[in-house]
């Protein structure tokens, strides 16, 4: 009965993501593209680059805004600050750098060390975390650059970290196969989640933050219950391992891209691939979505930004 309502079922879930098809293909950076986000208001992609940049394009019209130059060398990420007008981008030169996005200079610079692997802003805009190779997770306030918390993973690497909507509570994925979910107020690690086979390059929550959704360089994704702490549902179909996933804003969908060229999408319920996007011939490196999942960016080791809608 349950294999026959699915099948029933399937081509309702095929409409509600059908139509995603390749919009424009953007060529400005030299390098593999490491990181593409969209601003909150989905006006504008930041983009970053073994290149050495940061770039700001407009979506509508594919036209590059800005260029920030300084780093000197590959830079691993970049993100919009939460209204908009900041951009912070971390480099392997081991500095973090703050932009303002209309002027294209340089606000800030903090010099770390070259062993950070992501930044990522918080919710409300006062703070970056930081992940290391090492095992250390760290928050700073965005301002003064002081470090107010840290939390140990101890010698693993630790690949990304997210906030929960609430602002509550952090995930992070590493190299130990394994995710971690944080109080970002006690520093006390909660939860710890089991169950891939290799490395977990990301972890994201669902938009409500009941849920965690996980890939790995064992080729799945999976999505985790936060309440319970185990594992719902295996999404399987990528022939390498995967490199980024999200959840749509709804949450009924997943996007995923892999080193197997392509970008695939996800019926959460069922766990069933409902679309697969392919326009590039390299690995994908990254994905977003616009937050009215209108539209879908993605990067690729052919260092060209694509936008699909």
């Amino acid at each position: 009965d349950g294999q026959k309502i699915l099948t029933k079922l399937l081509p309702d879930m095929l409409s509600i993501v059908r139509g995603f098809e390749l919009l424009m293909v953007l060529r400005a950076h030299s390098g593999p593209i490491t990181t593409v986000r969209f601003s909150n208001d989905g006006c504008k992609i930041v983009s970053a680059s073994h290149d050495n940049t940061v770039q700001i394009w407009d979506v509508k019209s594919g036209k590059q805004l800005q260029i920030f130059r300084g780093h000197t060398r590959p830079v691993v990420a970049a993100r919009f600050s939460p209204d908009g007008r900041t951009v912070v981008s971390y480099s392997k030169d081991g500095t973090i750098r703050l932009w303002d996005v209309n002027t294209g200079t340089e606000v800030k610079k903090f010099a770390r060390d070259s062993n950070t692997l992501n930044i990522e802003f918080s919710h409300d805009g006062k703070y970056i975390v930081s992940s290391f190779q090492y095992g250390k997770i760290q928050l700073r306030d965005l301002h003064s650059g002081i470090i107010i918390k840290q939390l140990l993973e101890y010698s693993t690497k630790v690949f990304n970290t997210q906030f929960s909507t609430d602002g509550k509570m952090l995930v992070s994925s590493s190299s130990d196969k394994r995710m971690n979910l944080w109080n970002i107020e006690s520093c006390e690690r909660l939860k710890q989640f089991k169950g891939h086979s290799d490395l977990v390059k990301r972890a994201t929550f669902s938009p409500d933050s009941k849920f965690i959704v996980s890939c790995s360089g064992d080729r799945t994704i999976r999505i985790w219950n936060i309440e319970t702490g185990t594992e719902c549902k295996i999404l399987e179909g990528h022939s390498r391992p995967v490199n980024d996933v999200k959840y749509f804003p709804d949450g009924q969908t997943i996007v995923s891209c892999s080193n197997d060229n392509t970008i695939r999408l996800w019926n959460v319920e069922f766990g069933k691939m409902v679309q697969r996007l392919k326009g590039s011939f390299s690995s994908v490196t990254c994905v977003d979505i616009s937050k009215n999942g209108n539209t879908i960016v993605s990067g690729s080791q052919d260092c060209k930004i694509r936008i699909w809608g």
